[in-house]
């Protein structure tokens, strides 16, 4: 009887390189590993999870309770996309795996979820363990410089430079906000110069610059405004309002409110040069009884104390009046009153992207495909904020980022797959 003849020998696991330690990069390297793929992380920072840890020092917010309609909406002109992605891991999913690292979350009065504790350092750190348990490679301080014969990837490190071969790559390097932690944006001109399509990166979640008098920016930065409405007209010409919280600083204005509509007034200024947002300061009072109380006589009061008695306005609020009125026309009632619920602030400029919470712009997203695979690029893919797509604050941001790394995991499995790379 002849001897059965001898097995192929076992393919080696495929090997996945993926250059960038933040949600995206992360979660991409545990889908990866758990399907057995070798896994390599590279960092140009010393640790991982830099911007994720600054986002939670005052509160780790995680994602939101909105129901998921809502949710997407939030996405603005990528809706549809960001929502393809977050049907495969949404804001559930997301206080689900959370739990499963030990971590509590609960939902705020604003809607917002928060772990418990409210922390970053302890669900970061728990997470890098078990993926160091699982087998995940972390390579810190290894600055990617692009790609050495079309294909091998170039890093620099300490000790000079070392080259990476990969059978797939996962790009995750950020946008171009808050650079000492990482997202410089160094990595656009390096794709750019291999065909892919990049939207310049612009400041998303930021604050803007006011051409403020000495008195007020010196006298009143810091000062919050809570509650305001604020009121704009958005691309249609048609009046939209929102209330909420914002803080005068030294060279402007910023806060959540502000933040949240970041995206259109950035892009008013784009297009028009500068644009005007109007507050209502006094949001609990209609024009009607300000106009009434302020025309009461003052007698020997000073307009300060007479805006105080009877119109709850002092401080910076007093201020900002002064600052868009001529004294003449704060001496008439209705003028005044009509200022105090639409005071128009006129926007110059956002602030620098360094300063951004987040940033907009990045790879387009007609440049890959359904599994974030860059179309230039076989075999390459990306997530997170290096993609051409934004979100306001309130835990929109960080989900999709954690949705992307996902989706741009599941693409290099299929992508390996159909290579016979890997087992299907």
């Amino acid at each position: 009887m002849s001897a059965a003849p001898p097995s192929p020998p076992a393919r080696p696991p495929a090997r996945v390189a993926i250059v960038g330690g933040g949600p995206a990069g992360l979660f991409a390297a545990e889908r990866l590993r758990a399907s057995g793929l070798e896994v390599d992380l590279y960092d140009a920072k010393g640790s991982v999870g830099r911007k994720f840890l600054i986002a939670g020092k005052g509160g780790l917010n995680l994602t939101h309770s909105d129901p998921f309609d809502l949710f997407v909406s939030r996405y603005g002109p990528r809706e549809a996309t960001v929502a393809d992605w977050l049907r495969g891991f949404d804001a559930d999913a997301l206080r689900g795996w959370a739990a499963g690292l030990g971590v509590d979350t609960f939902v705020g009065s604003s809607g917002r979820v928060f772990p418990r504790d409210l922390k970053a350092a302890p669900l970061l750190r728990g997470w890098v363990r078990r993926l160091r348990e699982q087998g995940v490679r972390f390579h810190m301080q290894h600055r990617w410089l692009g790609w050495e014969d079309g294909h091998r990837l170039r890093f620099a490190h300490p000790d000079g430079e070392t080259r990476v071969e990969a059978d797939a790559v996962v790009l995750a390097m950020g946008g171009g906000s808050w650079p000492e932690l990482g997202s410089d944006g160094g990595w656009v001109p390096l794709l750019a110069a291999r065909g892919v399509d990049v939207a310049p990166l612009q400041p998303a979640n930021c604050g803007f610059d006011i051409d403020w008098s000495d008195h007020l920016s010196s006298r009143f930065a810091g000062s919050p405004l809570k509650p305001v409405v604020a009121h704009w007209r958005d691309a249609d010409g048609q009046w939209q309002s929102q209330q909420g919280e914002c803080v005068v600083t030294a060279t402007g204005i910023e806060g959540s409110l502000i933040y949240a509509l970041s995206a259109l007034l950035r892009d008013a200024i784009t297009r028009d040069g500068e644009t005007t947002l109007h507050l209502d300061l006094a949001p609990g009072r209609d024009e009607a009884r300000l106009r009434e109380g302020l025309g009461k006589p003052r007698g020997t009061r000073s307009l300060s104390d007479h805006l105080r008695r009877e119109a709850g306005v002092s401080g910076v609020r007093a201020a900002l009046l002064y600052e868009v009125m001529t004294r003449d026309a704060m001496r008439d009632p209705a003028a005044l009153a009509a200022t105090l619920k639409r005071l128009p602030l006129k926007l110059l400029r956002p602030r620098p992207i360094e300063e951004a919470i987040s940033s907009a712009g990045g790879i387009r997203l007609e440049a890959l495909d359904a599994g974030l695979m860059i179309r230039a690029l076989p075999g390459v893919f990306a997530a997170g904020e290096m993609l051409d797509w934004e979100a306001p604050t309130g835990g929109y941001l960080l989900t999709a980022c954690f949705a992307s790394g996902l989706r741009a995991a599941e693409g290099v499995l299929s992508w390996l797959k159909e290579r016979g790379t890997v087992s299907p």
